[in-house]
């Protein structure tokens, strides 16, 4: 029997198109233990835009003690949403009115200053707040109790709603948590079925830790999609600290999901509990032990794997790659990015490292330009 080489034939759930938003200037940012300046963050969020990103956290509505990277949230709001800024985007045929700007707000404090500035005329367009499956971490994160935050996230859904703003329901420790260990990947099912069923417009699915294998992954997302076959209501979110995020986009679109996240050059992990020259609040102490394997899978990395298998995308690749570069300059260290390094597979090649000579040996010889094999070999 001949094999089939179609991947789209085996995997018919396989997307021909994605949607890849980018969560730098939030979760990237929220881990680095220095102040990321507020003109630094409008120029990655702007120019993440001008690349193609419609799908983009801002930042953190949370107390600014705990998390004072996210000190400047108003502002980066209040520019967004401003007249340079569409001017800028006008300029570039872009609509400000396609692009969808998340805020994180983790609990109802925070949703109720998101409304506020909902109504003075910068407030997010969707906000996000996050169970855990394993309570440890779902503790560690929120402060509460599953039951008691369940009752709180129903109220804030009302109040979004209310207020003409989405939110997003994340599930996270789907597979595995960093604190308890082993969870049930049905448990997380159950928990995206409630997010919708209290008023959720879509939800997160978050490999928080890098926990997940791919075989995992594949299973998960057909079991999601099984019970709730719209895709649109499904984000995947995975971290890097094992190298095999890529492996988990890969079951991923397999499944069939085709919304996901990333950040340049794979930022991100806990709030950070040390600020520039003191120790900071944040969500207390980290949960890993070498800081070199935290993050999130590389924005640059997702865009050249998902465009070199020909799936449509939207964003201009060349300048993301640009963009790692200036982030490396940023933070100040080598990022996670290899393709930000190496660059994209080329079909004209890179002509740049032949080693000369080769067309006047054929010459010489009486081959052809294009000839592979001895004259009379078949």
């Amino acid at each position: 029997m001949m094999t089939e080489y179609d991947m789209w034939k085996i995997f018919p759930r396989m997307p021909k198109k994605v949607i890849i938003g980018d969560i730098t200037v939030r979760d990237g940012f929220q881990h680095a233990e220095k102040f990321i300046s507020t003109e630094a963050k409008k120029f990655y969020l702007e120019e993440l835009i001008f690349a193609g990103c419609r799908h983009i956290e801002v930042t953190n509505l949370g107390n600014p003690y705990s998390m004072p990277q996210f000190s400047d949230a108003e502002e980066l709001f209040t520019y967004l949403r401003g007249d340079l800024f569409r001017k800028k985007c006008a300029k570039r045929g872009i609509d400000v009115d396609d692009i969808c700007f998340t805020a994180i707000t983790i609990r109802e404090p925070s949703v109720d200053r998101a409304i506020e500035l909902k109504q003075k005329g910068i407030g997010p367009d969707r906000v996000l707040m996050m169970v855990s499956t394993e309570e440890e971490h779902h503790f560690a994160n929120s402060g509460t109790t599953l039951p008691n935050y369940w009752k709180e996230a129903e109220r804030c859904i009302k109040k979004c709603t209310d207020a003409g703003i989405k939110m997003c329901g994340t599930v996270s420790t789907i597979w595995g948590s960093p604190i308890g260990g082993a969870t049930d990947m049905k448990d997380a099912v159950k928990f995206t079925k409630r997010w919708l069923d209290i008023g959720a417009n879509d939800v997160e699915h978050a490999d928080h830790d890098g926990s997940a294998s791919a075989a995992d992954v594949y299973r998960y997302f057909s079991m999601v999609l099984d019970e709730l076959p719209d895709v649109n209501l499904h984000i995947a979110h995975f971290h890097e600290t094992k190298r095999v995020a890529s492996a988990s986009v890969l079951a991923s679109l397999q499944a069939g999901i085709r919304n996901f996240e990333a950040t340049l050059g794979g930022l991100g992990g806990q709030p950070a509990n040390f600020m520039d020259d003191r120790p900071i609040k944040g969500t207390g102490e980290y949960y890993y032990d070498d800081p070199r394997y935290v993050g999130l899978i590389c924005l640059e990395d997702t865009l050249v794997q998902v465009d070199e298998m020909g799936i449509e995308h939207g964003w201009d690749v060349d300048r993301v790659l640009w963009l790692g570069k200036q982030m490396e300059r940023t933070m100040g260290k080598r990022l996670r990015s290899e393709a930000m390094i190496n660059g994209r597979t080329l079909k004209e090649g890179h002509m740049h490292y032949a080693r000369p000579g080769l067309k006047k040996l054929k010459e010489k010889l009486g081959e052809k330009p294009d000839q592979l094999l001895p004259e009379g070999w078949e």
